[in-house]
């Protein structure tokens, strides 16, 4: 099971950095990371994946709390001072396979 992730930064500031890609075998737990040191206060944050051959979706988002998370199946955790986020497939199946992306927004 392989898995990317994916960001962009925002005009002339890095919001977000992600590991480029993170492998795991089928229901072996697995965090995708996500750090965001510039976070501003009112900023939510938010997570997509996009499978193959299809459009990004969403998949969840939160000001800072942690939540849990249906498709795919997981946890998205939210570090101290929400500099950081992971969004852990937990298990991960054959098709949750994808890039997954975390973004910044009011």
């Amino acid at each position: 099971l392989f898995l990317s992730s994916s960001s962009k930064a925002a005009a002339g500031k890095a919001q977000i950095q992600q590991e480029p890609s993170a492998e795991t075998t089928e229901g072996q737990a697995i965090n995708i990371t996500c750090s965001h040191p510039n976070i501003e206060t009112r900023d939510y944050i938010y997570w997509y994946w996009q499978l193959p051959g299809r459009a990004p979706a969403f998949i969840v988002s939160t000001l800072k709390d942690s939540k849990a998370v249906l498709e795919p199946a997981g946890t998205l955790f939210v570090g101290a001072e929400r500099r950081s986020s992971a969004l852990q497939l937990s298990p991960p199946r054959r098709r949750d396979a994808a890039v997954y992306y975390c973004a910044l927004g009011a």
